[in-house]
């Protein structure tokens, strides 16, 4: 079948839209320049590229430290609320599932809530509840709130595998005596282990580059790397850096992608007959 110039020139273009702006966020990471921003000099002469950026960064220099210290508690809670958002996630999964009725209706319609949501909206309404409950706001209101939208993107992956899971697998581990937690551990885990790194993947990578919800939760003090960058963009001379961080988060990224896709593609090959 012969293609279409006009397809390969929209998939060009857009391969373009999606990945130029990346692919200058890696290259101004190496610019001369914080203040100009420009790879050219005053005569305008190519200056070269300069690794300063990322020497300052992995040399904790004073200049950004506020913004590494940005970095690392945006990291702690991207952490923290995947790990709570994977335990709450599954669980609630597996409670969908199994059971049916009227209350689970409402235990799905809480759940599928807060991805049609806008986020300005549950900003203002955690800010609200916070604020009716006197509680400061500061790192573990910010975890409350990655948690409170992040569990509905795990809830939903894990879901989607369920549709493909065997029931009569469970109750075959109950017939041969297994308990409940056994059977889970053994049983159901290995098969859900792939939705649940799926989902942990989502909640990660949404908690780490929020910057709408927490811009409302969080405290002073408390500024996480999106909020912080946020707020240098226009009129910091040490804007490299942050284009420099953001590579090192790529390829950290890029990485557990990686990871989660060698582990679906282990836990898709048939195991051999023994």
């Amino acid at each position: 079948m012969k293609r279409s110039m006009f397809s390969v020139a929209v998939l060009g273009f857009v391969l373009a839209f999606l990945y130029v702006p990346i692919l200058l966020v890696v290259a101004y990471g190496f610019i001369p320049n914080g203040i100009s921003m420009s790879f050219f000099d005053a005569n305008g002469d190519f200056a070269g590229f300069t690794g300063k950026w990322y020497a300052q960064i992995f040399s904790g220099h004073y200049s950004v430290r506020a913004l590494l210290n940005s970095f690392w508690l945006s990291l702690t809670i991207a952490g923290l609320s995947t790990v709570v958002s994977c335990v709450i996630g599954t669980t609630s999964a597996l409670a969908l599932h199994r059971w049916k009725g009227r209350l689970q209706s409402l235990h799905h319609a809480l759940v599928y809530t807060p991805l049609i949501m806008p986020d300005i909206l549950i900003g203002i309404s955690l800010l609200m509840l916070f604020v009716a409950c006197r509680v400061d706001c500061g790192f573990w209101t910010i975890l409350a709130a990655h948690v409170t939208f992040c569990v509905s993107y795990v809830v939903m992956t894990i879901l989607a595998r369920l549709q493909d899971f065997d029931d009569r697998i469970v109750e075959a581990a109950f017939d041969l005596g297994a308990g409940p937690w056994y059977t889970f551990f053994k049983v159901e885990l290995p098969i859900l282990l792939p939705g649940i790194v799926a989902g942990g993947l989502l909640a990660f990578t949404l908690s780490i580059d929020d910057v709408v919800i927490t811009s409302f939760v969080n405290g002073a003090g408390t500024n996480t790397f999106p909020t912080y960058v946020s707020s240098m963009t226009k009129h910091s001379k040490n804007l490299p850096s942050v284009f420099a961080l953001s590579t090192l988060m790529l390829i950290f990224t890029c990485v557990l992608v990686g990871f989660s896709k060698l582990l679906t593609m282990r836990s898709q090959v048939p195991q051999r007959r023994r």
